[in-house]
């Protein structure tokens, strides 16, 4: 920033060459900075580069002595030289009174005039004096050109925005975006994330991913890819969401644990869970994401999703092996049990009942009668209906489902009885 107002504060003394006078937009004539007082100026100057600034400035303070006899334009460039000095310094208030000075003397070139008062107003920004800020950009949009007009808008946006009055400075930023469009230039990236930022503080979520749209395609950044697929999973757009994700893997945009588990999360809700999987599995094989238990649980519910029984089960005996309860064992009997593996469905289901803390034991008592009826084993399969009846939550099943492995066992006495007869 210091280099930003050197050049446009202190312009009008750069160089060893006197400034010629100018006129200034009214009919009053601007007199001219006589050598002896630039001279002068520029020993201060030289002095504080030297020497430091307080030698600097008691340079200036003799300057200052016959400032009576000087002209404006010639106690304008004091005050600018006074600025710039403590500007310099990190004394940016006591800058912000002298360069207030300059704009106070008349005449003075335009230029300076119009120079010096923007500055002020950058100066008044970083201060948080925004009502201040906002009085200097509206002066400096009477000397300045259409064609400049952009530039105060956006420092107008930026000290609203900042004064938390976010309704008032959306409509400045708008008028600088919308008048780089009209010109078909990009509009800068600083006016874009400030647009961002204040319509989500307005809540307008559908704008920031507009906006979002913008920086994505303008100047893409891993950032901004990513934000624009947490809008639009806001916005419950998640197909879009999924679009802009994968267009950021294969940019090599996702990489982090957080970012990785987030793909893979929405592969799963836009129903790809294998896809899902796979991401969780690389990034467990490249140590990108962490083998804790809730990322191994989603890794298995993944491929059980996508059918991958076998996958599943061993994904979730890996999960039971950081887990303090029986829930990922109650997972993997059920797994079982649909990859017909009834023997080891029961044996999972004990296993689980015994570790305890499972969210249903009712289901793996039906679950154990269930697969009992697969092997045939009707009598085991009642007393297991006769634990799961104990159960609200598996109550009606088991009493269908032992009703049916009762009759079977009825049917098998009467066999056997008509053998034996």
């Amino acid at each position: 920033m210091k280099h930003f107002l050197l050049s446009g504060v202190i312009a009008w003394v750069v160089g060893t060459t006197l400034v010629q006078p100018v006129l200034a937009q009214t009919t009053e004539r601007v007199p001219a900075l006589r050598e002896k007082v630039y001279s002068q100026l520029a020993r201060a100057q030289q002095e504080a580069e030297d020497n430091g600034v307080q030698a600097g400035l008691a340079a200036l303070k003799s300057v200052e002595d016959r400032a009576d006899s000087m002209n404006s334009y010639e106690r304008a460039m004091l005050w600018n030289f006074y600025g710039y000095t403590y500007y310099d310094n990190e004394q940016v208030d006591k800058a912000i009174d002298y360069f207030a000075k300059v704009v106070q003397e008349s005449p003075i070139p335009e230029s300076l005039r119009k120079n010096t008062l923007f500055s002020l107003a950058q100066l008044s920004l970083t201060e948080g004096n925004f009502q201040e800020t906002l009085d200097y950009l509206d002066r400096w949009e009477n000397v300045a050109k259409a064609d400049e007009l952009s530039k105060a808008w956006v420092l107008k946006a930026q000290a609203l925005y900042q004064a938390e009055r976010y309704a008032e400075s959306l409509p400045f930023i708008q008028k600088a975006i919308a008048a780089a469009d009209k010109e078909d230039k990009a509009p800068q990236e600083n006016w874009l994330i400030l647009a961002r930022a204040i319509h989500y503080e307005l809540k307008q979520t559908e704008q920031v991913a507009a906006v979002l749209e913008r920086l994505v395609k303008l100047y893409s950044k891993p950032e901004y890819w990513l934000q624009l697929a947490g809008v639009y999973g806001q916005l419950d757009q998640t197909k879009k969401q999924l679009a802009v994700l994968e267009a950021a893997n294969q940019q090599g945009f996702i990489d982090t644990a957080g970012e990785l588990r987030n793909l893979a999360q929405v592969y799963y809700i836009n129903q790809l869970p294998y896809k899902a999987a796979k991401i969780m599995k690389d990034g467990f094989d490249a140590n990108k994401i962490e083998t804790n238990l809730a990322n191994r649980k989603f890794y298995a519910q993944s491929l059980m999703q996508a059918r991958e029984y076998q996958q599943a089960l061993d994904a979730y005996l890996w999960a039971d092996e950081v887990s303090e309860d029986g829930e990922m064992l109650a997972q993997a009997a059920h797994v079982a049990l649909n990859l017909d593996k009834n023997q080891r469905a029961t044996a999972l289901a004990k296993q689980a009942l015994e570790k305890g803390e499972v969210r249903n034991a009712g289901n793996l008592w039906l679950l154990q009668g269930m697969a009992a009826v697969n092997q045939r084993q009707y009598e085991q399969a009642v007393e297991a209906f006769a634990k799961a009846l104990e159960f609200p939550e598996s109550k009606a099943a088991a009493q269908q489902w032992q009703r049916y492995a009762k009759s079977q066992v009825d049917y098998q006495a009467r066999v056997n009885e008509t053998a034996m007869n």
